[in-house]
C-alpha cells in the first residue's frame, strides 16, 4: 500500500499537463470546453483524494512501513538525495484532508468559475497547486518539500495575479511573491546547514540526529526553518502579504489562504519537532511570534468591513494561536487545531459570496448596539481607544514600515550603485560611445542603393575613451572596414530584400512566444530544468 503515496501528487500533475497543453495548442479553448477542463481537473482529484483516504485507513490498520523510495534523483560524494516519501503518521493524515478540501474547492468552482475569462488557466494552476501541495506535505526530504514549497508560491503568485490587467492585482501579487522569498531564504538556508552537520536532507535522519546536536546547531536549523514557517504562514513581520492575496478569486482564496497553503509553516514545525524540542530559545521566538501576531490579528480585525479581509484577520490570529502551542510544546494540539481550523475555514470562504449575496439590501441597525464593557472602561481613560482604532484601521502601518524600513533603503542603494557605475566605473574604465549616424552599416548600404546619402564627417564607426574604449574603437573600425569591403559591397538588392523578409518573420515569431501561454509554458521548462 505505499507504493500508492506516489499516486496521490501524480494525479494533479497529470490533470495540470493535460490542461495546459491541451490549453497551449487550441484543443481546450473558450465556453465549449469548459466542462472537459472541469472533468480532467475534478476525476483528477478524486481520484487523488480516494487514494489519500486509502493510504490513511491503512496506516491506521497497521499495514503501511512509514515510507516509500522510488529512487535516486542526485548523488554527488556525500550528498544523497532521494525521491522517497513518508506513508504514515500526521503527514498522511494531512494529505487526506488536503485531498478532501481540494477535491470540493474544484467541485465549487466549477460553477463559480462558469464564463470567466480565464477559466481553463484558473484549473490548470489549481490543479498544479494541488500536486505541488500533496508533494510538500508527502515529501520525505527536505529537497521534495521545497519543489512543492516552490511550486505552491508560484500558483499563489498567478492566482493572486489572475485579473493581470489590474494594477492592484499585479502590484500584489508581486509584493507577496517577494515577501515570501525571504522564507525561502530561510527555507534553504536550514537545508544547507542540515546537510552541514548532519549530512543528510532526509526528515527522518534530521529529526533522528536532533537528539545528538549541540544547542547551538540545533537552534540555528530550528530558525532558519521558523522564518520560512513565519512568512508561509503569514506571521510578524509578514503578516500584510495576506490580505493582499485577497485580490485572487474566491475558491483560491478558499484553498490558498483559508484551508491548505497557509497553514504549510505550522506543518513545517510539527514536522521538526524533535530539532525544536532541542532549541529551548527557537520555541521560544515562536511562542512570542505566534502570540503578537494573535493579539494584532484580533485588534485589526475588530476594524474590517468586507468579509474576505475580516476572514483573513481571523485566519491570520488562528495561525499565530497555533504557533503559540507549537511554542509552547503542545504539538497535538497544533495538529488538531490546524485539522479543525482548515476545515472550517474553507467553509466560510466559499459561503462568503452567498453571504454578500443574502445581504443585499438588508439594513443593520447599529444604534442600538451595546458597547462592550471592556471598551466604556477604556473610554475613561482618555482617547486610547480613538488611536486603537486609528491604528487598527491603518493595519498598525506595518507596509509602510516595510517600505520604510527595506524598500526605500534598497532603492536608495540601487540608485548610488547607478550613479557609481555611471560617473565613475564607466569614465575609469572607458566606455565605447557609437556614432549615432553610423549606426549600422547595413543601413549605410541600404541607403546608398536606393540614392540616399549619410551626411557624415567622418568615416569612424565608433569612437571610444580610456583604454577599453580604444580597444572597442580599433576592433570596430576593423570589422567596419571587413565588413564594407567583402559583405556589403558583395550583395545586392535582393539579399536586403531577403533580410527584410526574415527581420518580419522574426517578429510575428516573437509576438507569438510573448503570448501568456508560451510564458508560462517557458516559465515551468525552466523550472524543470532547475530542479
Amino acid at each position: 500500500m505505499d507504493a500508492l503515496v506516489v499516486l496521490i501528487p501524480l494525479m494533479p500533475l497529470v490533470a495540470a499537463l493535460a490542461i495546459g497543453i491541451g490549453h497551449l495548442f487550441g484543443v481546450i479553448r473558450g465556453e465549449a470546453d469548459e466542462s472537459l477542463t472541469a472533468d480532467i481537473a475534478g476525476w483528477t482529484i478524486s481520484m487523488a483524494c480516494l487514494l489519500a483516504l486509502t493510504l490513511l485507513g491503512s496506516d491506521l490498520l497497521g499495514k503501511n512501513t512509514g515510507s516509500h523510495n522510488v529512487g535516486h534523483w542526485l548523488s554527488s560524494d556525500t550528498l544523497d538525495i532521494q525521491i522517497n516519501f513518508i506513508t504514515s503518521g500526521f503527514n498522511v493524515r494531512l494529505a487526506a484532508l488536503f485531498s478532501v478540501l481540494l477535491a470540493i474547492v474544484i467541485r465549487f468552482s466549477i460553477d463559480y468559475m462558469h464564463r470567466e475569462a480565464g477559466y481553463h488557466r484558473f484549473f490548470f494552476i489549481l490543479s498544479l497547486f494541488a500536486s505541488a501541495m500533496l508533494l510538500l506535505v508527502l515529501s520525505g526530504n527536505a529537497i521534495g518539500t521545497f519543489i512543492g514549497w516552490e511550486v505552491a508560491g508560484l500558483c499563489s503568485y498567478f492566482l493572486i495575479a489572475y485579473a493581470y490587467d489590474r494594477p492592484v492585482a499585479a502590484a500584489n501579487a508581486t509584493r507577496v511573491f517577494v515577501t515570501n522569498r525571504i522564507g525561502d531564504a530561510g527555507f534553504i538556508l536550514g537545508a544547507g546547514l542540515s546537510y552541514a552537520w548532519l549530512d543528510s536532507v532526509n526528515w527522518s535522519n534530521i529529526n533522528a540526529a536532533a537528539a545528538q546536536m549541540t544547542p547551538g546547531e540545533a537552534t540555528a536549523i530550528a530558525l532558519c526553518f521558523a522564518v520560512a514557517a513565519f512568512a508561509k504562514s503569514a506571521q510578524l513581520p509578514f503578516t500584510p502579504w495576506l490580505a493582499r492575496a485577497m485580490e485572487g478569486p474566491t475558491p483560491s482564496s478558499a484553498v490558498f489562504y483559508g484551508a491548505v497553503m497557509v497553514h504549510a509553516g505550522v506543518y513545517l514545525l510539527i514536522l521538526l519537532r524533535p530539532v525544536f524540542e532541542q532549541a529551548p530559545l527557537a520555541m521560544s521566538v515562536v511562542a512570542i511570534v505566534g502570540l503578537m501576531t494573535a493579539l494584532y490579528a484580533f485588534v485589526v480585525g475588530l476594524t474590517q468591513t468586507d468579509v474576505k479581509s475580516s476572514l483573513i484577520f481571523a485566519t491570520s490570529g488562528q495561525l499565530g494561536l497555533m504557533f503559540l502551542e507549537c511554542g509552547l510544546g503542545f504539538w497535538q494540539l497544533a495538529g488538531w487545531h490546524l485539522c479543525a481550523h482548515a476545515a472550517v475555514r474553507a467553509y466560510q470562504f466559499l459561503t462568503a459570496p452567498s453571504l454578500m449575496h443574502n445581504m443585499q439590501g438588508n439594513y443593520i441597525d447599529t444604534s442600538r448596539r451595546k458597547t462592550p464593557a471592556h471598551t466604556r472602561r477604556l473610554r475613561r481613560v482618555g482617547d486610547v481607544p480613538t488611536w486603537v482604532y486609528v491604528a487598527s484601521l491603518q493595519r498598525f502601518w506595518l507596509d509602510q514600515i516595510t517600505d520604510w524600513a527595506l524598500v526605500k533603503p534598497v532603492r536608495g542603494l540601487s540608485h548610488d550603485l547607478s550613479y557609481f557605475d555611471d560617473h565613475i566605473v564607466d569614465r575609469v574604465m572607458g566606455a565605447p560611445d557609437p556614432a549615432i549616424r553610423a549606426i549600422s552599416s547595413l543601413a549605410q548600404w541600404e541607403e546608398q542603393m536606393i540614392g540616399a546619402h549619410l551626411d557624415n564627417e567622418s568615416d569612424d564607426f565608433a569612437q571610444g575613451s580610456g583604454l577599453a574604449g580604444k580597444l572597442t574603437e580599433w576592433m570596430a573600425a576593423i570589422l567596419h572596414w571587413f565588413e564594407d569591403r567583402f559583405v556589403l559591397r558583395g550583395i545586392g538588392k535582393g539579399t536586403i530584400n531577403y533580410g527584410r523578409e526574415l527581420g518580419h518573420i522574426a517578429n510575428r515569431f516573437e509576438q507569438s512566444v510573448f503570448r501568456p501561454r508560451y510564458l508560462v509554458l517557458f516559465v515551468f521548462i525552466t523550472l524543470l530544468v532547475a530542479f
